[in-house]
């Protein structure tokens, strides 16, 4: 069957939409794992800001000056003006013209100064009493609202002579395509003059526009943007070069760490110069040739136990085979003797029992060491292997007072070596009884379609902070001033997880001083499958949450 062409479509924005979704982790991952790159961008960031306040500083001192010095020029040629248009106006004399004539003569006078000079100008009135010439008069294609109110208000308001300005945006009537001029930035500069013809006052006002400021204002700023973001280029580039002289040796250290790290003992790192970098790698060249040193001779002195281990278990089977049989020729004729003898050959029984399973124990962890344990697979119910052990460690249970108790019924199906799980949930649950302490243990099974669970939570002496790492270790017992009458070898959970992690399982330990002990047994449902989680939790959960929290679990 084709695929439909919507499929066809969708194919694409899909793919593009979990590149989106996935962008924000990828960016994030690269973040942590990049240490050039957080050192790139805090220093391209840090100069960014200080170049960025230096830019504005500069910008502000500029643009400050340049205005300061328009409205400068503007007031005092707007002083001069005035004078000079009072000083025309006072030589003509009252009666040479009409009121008309005369404020039309001085607005085109004003406006022919204002061509050469670059200001427009503004004539309104009559302001306060006198006057008999109403109207507005302003430079052609000048509209009158360029004056702001305010400064008509400060000009009226000064009387004869009275001078005022401020900023203003000056607006011109018509298309600025037809006029050739387009609304701009400006100083606007008001005074009065009193008119000789009819002795009215008119406020007399002087548009200075500002675009050249603004255009040199504009080629500032682009100038100090691309001056900055070459800065930056450049500041980027040499950190990109320094981070790179010093990180590089410290990606070298790490990559010859690493394939120490895998057992590559004999790498080293190059060293060049007489630097603080040279340095570093001869110390950790020396570093390298102390562990390596240390390694062969922990490995060595492992393989030489583990040889001493082998061949004692070995060399002892032969006697200890002859002092069993000579121990129960003497355990069976023991009715015959007095009772001193009697005992004596019941304690050589125990303790022949006890050298036996000592002696087992040492030649299976010799078949681990040697990597010779395989495995016999099959598919079996956990459950019916938890009521199997249960039932063969009742007797042992009951002679301590400890009830042991399956809680989970169930088909729990896992792929595994029988004879090994077996031993496993035996040596956790001998183990639990052991340090129970007169409480009872319970077990409990859980599955789903990816693991099987187990796990055995006992109430008794629990674990102090930390040991839950350790009791695992051979050898290794919670109280070691306990007497020998209790507890087993000592070998029994560095067995137990040895065939966990054959079957590629988990083995883990959870524990709190006066509160029990948990084990968790977790395999998965197929052999040779990873596991990622397990369906039973760690931490029982009638443990209060602070206990959870205060507890770390040892994941083996």
């Amino acid at each position: 069957m084709s695929p439909r062409p919507t499929d066809a479509l969708s194919q694409p924005f899909a793919r593009a939409w979990a590149l989106v979704r996935a962008w924000p982790g990828d960016a994030l991952h690269v973040w942590r794992r990049s240490l050039r790159l957080r050192v790139v961008t805090a220093i391209v960031v840090l100069s960014a800001v200080v170049i960025g306040s230096v830019g504005y500083m500069v910008m502000r001192q500029i643009s400050d000056g340049l205005v300061k010095s328009r409205v400068d020029a503007s007031v005092a040629e707007a002083r001069t003006e005035t004078a000079t248009a009072r000083e025309r106006l006072g030589s003509a004399g009252g009666n040479d013209f009409d009121p008309d004539t005369q404020l039309r003569l001085l607005v085109e006078n004003l406006v022919a100064r204002g061509e050469v000079k670059d200001f427009d100008v503004v004539v309104l009135g009559p302001v306060g009493d006198g006057g008999t010439i109403g109207g507005v008069r302003t430079t052609p294609t000048v509209d009158s609202d360029s004056v702001p109110d305010n400064l008509r208000s400060d000009v009226e308001d000064g009387g004869d002579g009275g001078l005022a300005w401020t900023f203003t945006r000056i607006r011109y009537s018509g298309d600025s395509e037809t006029t050739g001029n387009s609304d701009q930035p400006g100083v606007a500069v008001g005074s009065t003059i009193v008119l000789p013809s009819d002795g009215g006052t008119y406020a007399l006002y002087y548009l200075f526009p500002m675009g050249e400021e603004l255009q040199t204002l504009l080629l500032l700023r682009q100038v100090l943007l691309v001056a900055g973001v070459v800065l930056l280029l450049l500041i980027a580039g040499v950190a990109l070069l320094v981070t790179r002289q010093v990180i590089t040796p410290v990606r070298l250290a790490r990559r010859v760490a690493e394939r120490i790290a895998s057992g590559r003992l004999e790498e080293r790192m190059h060293v060049s110069g007489e630097d603080d970098i040279a340095r570093l790698a001869m110390s950790f060249n020396q570093m390298a040739e102390a562990l390596q040193s240390q390694i062969r001779k922990l490995v060595e002195l492992s393989r030489v136990q583990r040889t001493f281990v082998s061949d004692v278990s070995h060399e002892l089977r032969t006697p200890l085979t002859t002092v069993r049989m000579a121990g129960d020729v003497l355990h069976d004729a023991r009715a015959s003797f007095d009772p001193v003898t009697s005992r004596a050959a019941e304690l050589l029984q125990t303790e022949l029992d006890r050298f036996e399973n000592l002696l087992a124990d040492l030649l299976e962890i010799s078949r681990f060491d040697a990597g010779a344990a395989v495995l016999d697979l099959e598919d079996t119910n956990l459950g019916d292997v938890a009521h199997r052990v249960v039932g063969s460690v009742a007797p042992v249970a009951l002679q301590r007072g400890v009830p042991v108790t399956v809680v989970d019924e169930g088909v729990f199906m896992a792929e595994v070596d029988v004879r090994r799980v077996e031993r496993i949930v035996r040596n956790l649950l001998t183990n639990a009884i052991d340090h129970a302490e007169g409480g009872g243990v319970t077990v409990r099974l859980a599955a789903d379609g990816e693991a099987t669970a187990l796990t055995v939570r006992d109430y008794g002496i629990g674990l102090q902070p930390g040991q839950s790492a350790m009791v695992f270790n051979r050898f290794w017992r919670a109280d070691p001033a306990r007497a020998r009458t209790t507890g087993g070898t000592g070998l029994g959970l560095a067995i137990a997880l040895e065939d966990a992690r054959l079957h590629g399982g988990w083995l883990q330990a959870w524990g709190t001083p006066g509160g029990g002990a948990q084990f968790r047994l977790t395999l998965p449902r197929r052999a040779g499958d990873p596991l990622t989680h397990s369906p039973l939790p760690l931490v029982p959960r009638d443990v209060p949450a602070e206990a959870a929290r205060d507890v770390p679990e040892s994941v083996q």
